[in-house]
């Protein structure tokens, strides 16, 4: 039989206890509507599970270079390809689509293959993508970033559950940990992959080839754990089924929500670099602003939930944190250059914010667990498709107009639109939804 449904004020109670053991955000759990629910990762010693929660934070790490190396050497890669502009919005749009495209997918392959065996499926196609970027072929560069984007996708939906499940005495430390590795991840690229390229002899193609290396490092931990998982728990189903969540109209506005605030930051971490540059800052330095702005946003992933599950609603804390992205966009195209990093550190915490209080909504705009589990589903999967517009529109507008000044309207459109649906989103409401027996 299912487990008993956990309600949204229960939810709210966890997060906040977990918050207070150092979470950033709340973990959904991807398989929550499987039955019979999977057992933990097995190990045998204690050595066993620090090996454990190794891994995950280190699969956390592996996240998200594709997107923020890439953004670190696009002129590099326009000019050693005659790409243009149109082409470079599709490139780093291409991973975003594929978060959406295929996060479904994930929970998925886990009932049928098993999490720890599913996982390191995952990282070998992000093994895949990550190394065939480095071919220096244009053709293959897109596919790859389409490879690793799609297993970055089902990785993001796998990993806050897993953790959940083998770390549950510990569940605010590793999803702490975890989250703060996500990070570091992005901060790295963008800050390391152009000093890479300068050092490996001005290869663009070699820089992006080396982030397989720590892929190659995690996937190596990885395998003997997901063999020693043993086989799939091949008759789990769905015994739960989640209606009316699409016709919802609250259930509409926390994903917009979700999709427009995703727009904004991976904007930054396609094009904020390429901008700066434009602007007369030097390829380093430019990463290491995209850098400092990516490791700032841990320490409001930290602080937001708490404060926002405190308020009566969250209307006006969404409404505020979405212009304030929006108004440091907007600094970063038009304000002195000598103000780039104060500008950064506030955008990463707006951005922090967004996201962190973003993923509080799902828990607390549900009734459970089941429905919140298909809501973060709802939520990734369309919102990832209208986030990868984003990046696409400023890339199309700097190919027609022959400057950035353009990305200052998608700015001002995404910052606006995530007002709106974040003020929507933010009332004390519940989507209403039903959760019924298979």
């Amino acid at each position: 039989m299912p487990q008993p449904h956990k309600t949204a004020g229960a939810l709210a109670n966890d997060l906040a206890s977990n918050l207070a053991n150092g979470l950033a955000t709340e973990a959904v759990d991807a398989e929550a509507n499987g039955t019979p629910q999977a057992p933990p990762t097995p190990v045998r010693s204690r050595a066993q599970h620090v090996l454990l929660g190794i891994s995950m934070v280190l699969i956390g790490l592996n996240l998200r270079p594709v997107f923020s190396s890439v953004s670190a050497l696009l002129p590099e890669i326009m000019a050693g390809t005659g790409m243009s502009a149109g082409g470079a919005s599709l490139l780093t749009s291409i991973p975003i689509l594929c978060l959406g495209l295929f996060a479904p997918l994930a929970p998925r392959l886990a009932m049928r293959f098993g999490t720890e065996k599913a996982l390191l499926g995952i990282l070998l196609l992000l093994l895949a993508g990550s190394a065939l970027r480095g071919t220096g072929s244009v053709a293959w560069l897109f596919i790859a970033s389409g490879m690793a984007g799609a297993a970055i996708a089902m990785g993001n939906v796998l990993m806050p559950g897993l953790v959940k499940r083998d770390f549950s005495a510990k569940a605010g430390l590793m999803t702490g940990l975890y989250t703060m590795a996500v990070c570091a991840g992005a901060a790295a690229a963008a800050g390391l992959t152009l000093p890479l390229s300068h050092a490996l002899g001005d290869r663009w193609d070699l820089a992006l080839a080396a982030w397989a290396l720590p892929v190659i490092l995690v996937a190596a931990l990885w395998t003997p754990q997901a063999l020693r998982a043993g086989r799939a728990a091949g008759g789990r189903h769905t015994g739960l089924r989640v209606r009316g969540l699409w016709r919802d109209k609250l259930a509409w506005q926390v994903t917009l929500y979700m999709g427009l605030q995703s727009g904004l930051a991976y904007a930054v971490m396609g094009w904020l670099a390429p901008i700066l540059r434009d602007r007369g800052l030097d390829g380093v330095t430019a990463g290491w602003v995209i850098s400092a702005s990516v490791m700032t946003q841990v320490f409001a992933c930290l602080l937001l939930p708490s404060f926002a599950i405190r308020l009566r609603n969250q209307s006006l804390l969404n409404v505020v944190l979405a212009l304030l992205a929006g108004v440091c966009l907007l600094a970063m195209l038009f304000a002195p250059l000598t103000w780039v990093w104060p500008i950064a550190v506030v955008l990463g915490l707006a951005q922090g914010g967004l996201f962190s209080v973003c993923m509080t909504l799902i828990v607390l705009r549900t009734p459970d667990a089941h429905v919140a589990a298909q809501l973060s589903s709802m939520a990734q999967s369309v919102g990832y498709l209208i986030a990868s517009t984003g990046p696409f529109m400023i890339g199309r507008l700097h190919e027609w107009t022959g400057s950035y000044g353009g990305a200052a309207w998608v700015f001002i459109v995404t910052s606006l639109g995530a007002a709106w649906f974040g003020f929507g989103a933010g009332r004390a409401m519940l989507v209403k939804a039903q959760v019924t027996q298979v």
